[in-house]
């Protein structure tokens, strides 16, 4: 007797969850012969603002944490990968990959959450600085997270192109919700598998799978999120998220041309994108006077 394939449904992940879409609308994803291999989730607009609620609301617990603590989590993050890599390299080439370039990008993938779990610590000592000025003042300026950042994924790339979109936004101590790939998404919801199994908190990074065309409009209007970085090179979406991004004066960046393979993808200069720089003014005690009684 033969029997009935049960397909998988790869759901969304809010807020340390996996809830399926609230408009219940999925769509299914077939490989290169045409078969239907998953049922996809179809994400709304309400989708994106609970995602935003969420991360929203683990904003003030990632970023009180110590950069140190950071850097360990994402180290963590690391090894959940390694430990899943195969599985990781059997979607990418059930989307269409060869074995040996999904190999390549399940490893990298590896290699640069590593990269960043290591930078977690270090790049506020470099970007940090002590200035001069004329007056009897210590002055300050050191990066802080900016907050909820809204990200579209590359498209062409499962899973690389997550890791290479979150690392350096969480490592700087910001939240985020993330759309994957819309054609290749396997590797997104697997990956919030991982991030549910490892130490970070819930709401600090949440995924979204679905069509940017829907989605773009509402992430870059959203009055809560604080910057948007877009991975891809579709011309009027990325006019449309300029406009939008006007309305509250966010931060938007646009990565249309990154070679995601190339080790210029990986910077501790992605990390300073979504940060902002605080200047701190402190008065300078005249030691001579206060002995003096003045």
């Amino acid at each position: 007797m033969s029997r009935l394939e049960i397909l998988k449904t790869y759901k969304i992940y809010i807020g340390g969850q996996f809830p399926r879409t609230e408009s219940g609308r999925y769509y299914p994803l077939k490989n290169k012969k045409g078969e239907i291999t998953a049922n996809i989730c179809l994400s709304s607009r309400k989708d994106f603002r609970n995602a935003e609620v969420a991360a929203r609301g683990a904003f003030g617990g990632w970023s009180g944490k110590t950069a140190f603590n950071r850097g360990q989590i994402l180290y963590r993050i690391a090894e959940m990968l390694e430990g899943r890599k195969e599985q990781f390299i059997a979607e990418l080439i059930l989307q269409g990959a060869t074995t040996a370039a999904a190999k390549q990008e399940v490893e990298l993938s590896i290699d640069r959450m590593v990269y960043y779990s290591g930078w977690c610590d270090k790049f506020m000592q470099v970007y940090s600085s002590v200035n001069p000025v004329a007056s009897s003042h210590f002055n300050f300026s050191v990066p802080e997270p900016t907050g909820v950042v809204a990200i579209i994924a590359d498209e062409n790339s499962s899973l690389l192109g997550l890791v290479t979109a979150i690392a350096p936004v969480i490592a700087g101590g910001n939240t985020c919700i993330v759309l994957a790939s819309e054609s290749k998404p396997l590797c997104a919801v697997t990956f919030a598998e991982v991030l549910n199994t490892s130490d970070l908190p819930g709401g600090v990074v949440n995924i979204l799978t679905g069509a940017s065309a829907e989605l773009h409009p509402h992430f870059s209007s959203h009055m809560d999120v604080n910057a948007m970085i877009y991975y891809r090179n579709n011309k009027a979406e990325i006019k449309t998220i300029k406009e939008n991004a006007s309305l509250n004066v966010k931060r938007i960046f646009v990565y249309d041309q990154l070679n995601l393979n190339a080790a210029s993808a990986q910077s501790p200069y992605f990390i300073l994108d979504t940060q902002e720089t605080k200047t701190t003014w402190h008065p300078i005690e005249n030691i001579g006077a206060a002995k003096a009684g003045y």
